[in-house]
């Protein structure tokens, strides 16, 4: 009788946690563009200067630059990942204003220093490039009022001993030449004198600048100092409507599966079949809790890995109440046969897992952008299942049969017809 109390309470306590939390749950889950529309573009970048090498260093500075352009227009949790050697892709969903955003990333603004050095003599041109984006701080542009009351734009620089060297050559030049131009993309700054080394990570701006215009001259810096030149190579827009419309269609499909499923296990199984459904409940709960905390991004791959991880669950469930009845058949109890039959089926069942989480670590590894995602979330559900249709599917089995209240080989979906005396 305290088996079954405790079966009981076990089951009462997991069903309503599950139905308290599941709401909030499914509300935090975030949703992908292809669900909730949006758009994907794939970036292909370059070096600034010709002969440069792309770093991967480089790569993911220009990602987060490329993430902070998007956040300033309000975008909530854009998805911007750096691919191969030269590739960022970026995944923005739920955009009200598309054309503002895909501005704003399409067009980084390129702030550099210039020189004469090296240029023809009869010209004022700023040939040479002598600081580029990745010279600069990250989000180091501030505001400053100088002593007469102006506003000046100061730029903080990761090299005092690279800029020391530039001023150094720069005031070698010939009074007239001897100019820093500092451009944001091909729009001179200011062009101030340099007459001797300055050996310091601070560069200022000055003009007859109002707050407002230091403000805007230095956000624009501050999210325009890209490291690398990015060229679009591929875009992809999803209405809001076709994504709700994939998504309605996905969940009534899935929820569909997952109540025939059920009524599967219940007809053949019987009481084994009733233990899976609870296990399968409290799996699909795991994974969406484990889907929040990982912060992931659900999408269609991402749901198709988790319709499959349901079905892996089933066939772990199958394997083992098939197991059970075997024994049950050849004549043992109730609880021999559950002890045998979970102990055959335990490596038949963690072969096949262990199997799929490889190839899913392959596809991890080698794949990209949804590949990787649906690779994470079946490994996420492989593990999950071993957890609740291995472990807690047998400690409620154990529990009923333990209980004693049922002995009946009807209840297991065997015959008592088909039990073959010992």
């Amino acid at each position: 009788m305290k088996r079954m109390l405790a079966l009981l309470l076990i089951v009462v306590v997991t069903l309503g946690v599950i139905a308290v939390t599941s709401p909030s749950l499914v509300q935090q889950v975030k949703l992908g563009l292809d669900l909730k529309g949006g758009f994907e573009i794939l970036y292909e970048a370059e070096p600034l200067i010709e002969g440069g090498k792309i770093t991967q260093d480089a790569l993911r500075e220009t990602a987060r630059s490329l993430e902070q352009r998007a956040n300033s227009t309000g975008v909530a949790e854009p998805e911007i990942t750096p691919e191969g050697s030269n590739r960022i892709r970026v995944k923005i969903a739920g955009v009200t204003d598309e054309a503002v955003v895909r501005d704003i990333l399409k067009k980084p603004a390129e702030l550099t220093f210039r020189s004469m050095r090296g240029c023809d003599t009869g010209k004022q041109d700023f040939c040479k490039v002598e600081l580029v984006g990745s010279d600069f701080t990250e989000n180091g542009a501030s505001i400053h009022q100088n002593q007469i009351g102006g506003w000046e734009i100061s730029i903080s620089m990761k090299s005092a001993s690279k800029f020391a060297e530039v001023t150094r050559e720069i005031a070698k030049l010939p009074q007239g030449k001897n100019l820093l131009a500092i451009y944001l993309d091909e729009n001179v700054l200011s062009a101030p004198q340099v007459h001797s080394e300055i050996n310091d990570t601070k560069a200022s701006i000055t003009g007859n600048y109002t707050r407002e215009e230091a403000k805007k001259v230095a956000d624009t810096i501050n999210l325009g100092a890209l490291p690398l030149k990015l060229t679009e190579k591929y875009t992809q827009s999803v209405g809001a409507t076709l994504g709700q419309l994939s998504l309605q269609q996905t969940v009534f499909a899935g929820t569909l599966g997952t109540i025939l499923v059920l009524l599967f296990m219940l007809i053949f199984y019987r009481l084994p079949g009733l233990v899976s459904s609870i296990s399968l409940i409290t799996y699909i709960w795991l994974l969406l809790l484990g889907f929040n905390l990982m912060g992931a991004t659900l999408t269609l791959p991402g749901i198709a890995a988790f319709i499959l991880g349901i079905g892996m669950a089933v066939d772990a469930n199958i394997i083992t109440f098939e197991r059970i009845k075997e024994e049950m058949r050849s004549g043992k109890s109730l609880l021999s046969s559950l002890k045998a039959g979970s102990k055959n089926s335990f490596r038949t069942i963690m072969d096949a897992n262990l199997t799929t989480i490889i190839a899913g670590a392959v596809l991890f590894f080698i794949g990209t952008g949804s590949v990787k995602g649906f690779a994470v979330i079946l490994i996420m559900s492989i593990i999950v299942s071993i957890i609740t249709n291995v472990a807690y599917s047998r400690l409620l089995l154990y529990l009923l049969i333990r209980s004693g209240l049922v002995t009946k080989p009807g209840f297991f979906g065997v015959k008592e017809s088909d039990i073959r005396a010992l």
